[in-house]
């Protein structure tokens, strides 16, 4: 009598979802193909659903369509254990509706980027600093519903803050800038460009306060002059980076203590300026032997 074999077909779904689909293959997928996978069978729905549960990082990549916000709230209403969320390609429609669920339930977020979200409210940066008490970087540019108190309430909140962009934050003054500087003594980034409110007040307390500060982006900010960046040289030692384009009261005799210590500025210094000038009025560099 021969002996018989049997051959048992193992199917995709037939492996460990947890310690292998998840981790080794449906990670590698963009998530368009996520999204289709969906629709393939309930069994598939289940096991995409386990996998965005279980993301540590939303951020979606620019080259993804615009999320619709149907799919925004469905893939994430499961999820507690995010550490990084973008909303980069969600500016266009999301509010606090959307959000505020979001925030609530992921108490281990540690990057947040809300860049551009015209919609959202002070609502939403209170439930940051209420929810996110590990938060290292935040974006908020062109956020203009940013005031006062809700900043505020980061500060008190979330003192380990490493980073934070208010580039066009326009309704910040001076008054809520210093007492961020005074509560986030761990900043290491900090964008205040165009920002016509924003003073030498502001730029002296971040400097006095947040000594480990490497980049500062004061990019028109119209009212800041040399004497605050001076204390700016004086209490910074870790400067790498200063941006002060279109700072008009800001001028070379306060910036050369920076250049001297190779902190990357973004103007160049007079001489630079002129020898630029005149090879556009000459056709070709000359030959003119400065150290500049």
């Amino acid at each position: 009598m021969d002996e018989e074999t049997t051959t048992r077909t193992c199917h995709l779904l037939d492996l460990p979802w947890e310690d292998v689909l998840v981790p080794h293959i449906l990670c590698y997928l963009p998530l368009r193909q996520l999204v289709s996978l969906q629709r393939v069978s309930k069994q598939f729905q289940n096991l995409v659903q386990v996998y965005l549960a279980n993301c540590r990082t939303f951020d979606l990549p620019l080259i993804e369509p615009s999320l619709p916000k149907e799919a925004f709230c469905s893939m994430l209403k499961d999820n507690k254990v995010l550490q990084s969320l973008s909303l980069q390609n969600c500016s266009d429609w999301v509010t606090d509706k959307e959000l505020l669920p979001v925030i609530g339930q992921n108490l281990h977020l540690q990057r947040v980027n809300m860049a551009g979200c015209a919609w959202l409210t002070r609502h939403s940066l209170v439930a940051v600093s209420l929810s996110c008490l590990h938060l290292q970087h935040l974006g908020l540019a062109h956020c203009e519903w940013v005031d006062s108190l809700s900043l505020r309430s980061l500060a008190d909140h979330c003192g380990g803050l490493q980073s934070i962009d208010l580039t066009a934050c326009r309704h910040l003054k001076d008054d809520a800038i210093c007492y961020l500087a005074k509560k986030c003594l761990s900043l290491r980034s900090l964008s205040l460009a165009v920002n016509a409110n924003i003073t030498d007040e502001s730029v002296e307390e971040v400097a006095k306060n947040c000594r480990s500060l490497e980049q500062l982006d004061l990019t028109g900010c119209l009212r800041v002059r040399n004497h605050s960046i001076r204390t700016l040289a004086e209490y910074c030692p870790k400067l790498q980076s200063l941006k002060v384009n279109h700072c008009h009261n800001v001028t070379e005799s306060s910036l050369d203590p920076l250049r001297k210590r190779n902190v990357v500025i973004d103007v160049e210094p007079p001489l630079q300026r002129a020898l630029v000038l005149l090879q556009d009025v000459l056709g070709f560099a000359p030959f003119i032997n400065l150290q500049i």
